[in-house]
């Protein structure tokens, strides 16, 4: 019964009221869902599917899969020893930690495309800028991540250490790493799915891998060269969520 307390109802009435102004706002009519054969046509379009270019496709694939990944990975190898610093409980100052989080923090805040759009004014066009546009945003996201996990770690086995004469940094990892290891991983492969549909987008200006042919091929119209575009993308995406699915069981 806790759930008809005043202040429940009042929430409640409360969300209801924002949702209401925020699809009023964003004009979110159901009712254009009624006529599909503007939609169909369209897919219509996409059938069936340019097999000449499967090869070339994948090999652009490859591109975006070494895009995502180098971005991610990186972004992990900076964001594991920045995470301690910004977290609570193994941070050497309070000056230290503020700083830190509100360094992570700019970092997460700036999406990878405005990265990419600076870098790629820097750097000319390529993958290159956009490997380090991911890079950044993912220190940002998975620093702030893992310092969550650090600051949730049982401090038992850091005690235990600190104990028998261990130092601090070793008792960190040590006790640490180990317990939120699974976790790591989990958020790792997650921010490498993410980071595959990001470079994507990065190839919309210039960042290269099968983002920009997904591009090239909308703006003229090529649809079955898009159907092939989109099938390998989802294929992407499933292969890095079955590998990771296989590494987390296999390191749990």
């Amino acid at each position: 019964m806790a759930w008809f307390k005043r202040r429940h109802i009042f929430t409640t009435l409360l969300i209801s009221i924002i949702v209401l102004i925020s699809m009023r706002a964003m004009e979110f009519d159901l009712s254009k869902f009624r006529d599909f054969r503007n939609m169909i046509e369209f897919l219509s379009g996409w059938y069936p599917i340019e097999t000449e270019i499967i090869p070339r496709m994948i090999m652009e694939s490859l591109d975006t899969m070494a895009m995502a990944f180098l971005g991610s990975f990186l972004g992990l190898v900076v964001a594991l020893p920045l995470a301690f610093v910004a977290a609570r409980n193994t941070s050497r100052s309070p000056f230290l930690y503020g700083a830190f989080r509100i360094g992570l923090s700019f970092l997460r805040s700036v999406p990878e495309i405005v990265f990419g759009l600076i870098l790629l004014t820097a750097l000319g066009l390529g993958p290159f800028p956009a490997v380090i546009a991911i890079i950044l945003h993912n220190i940002g996201v998975l620093g702030k991540l893992i310092s969550e996990l650090i600051e949730a770690a049982d401090v038992g086995p850091q005690e235990a250490m600190k104990s028998v004469g261990a130092s601090r940094w070793l008792a960190n990892l040590f006790a640490i790493i180990p317990q939120i290891w699974p976790n790591v991983l989990s958020h790792y492969f997650y921010r490498f799915e993410v980071a595959i549909r990001t470079s994507l987008i990065l190839g919309f200006i210039g960042g290269g891998g099968i983002g920009q042919q997904l591009f090239n091929h909308f703006k003229t119209f090529q649809y079955q060269s898009v159907a092939v575009d989109v099938l390998l993308i989802m294929i992407m995406v499933i292969l890095v969520d079955f590998a990771g699915s296989k590494i987390r069981e296999a390191v749990i």
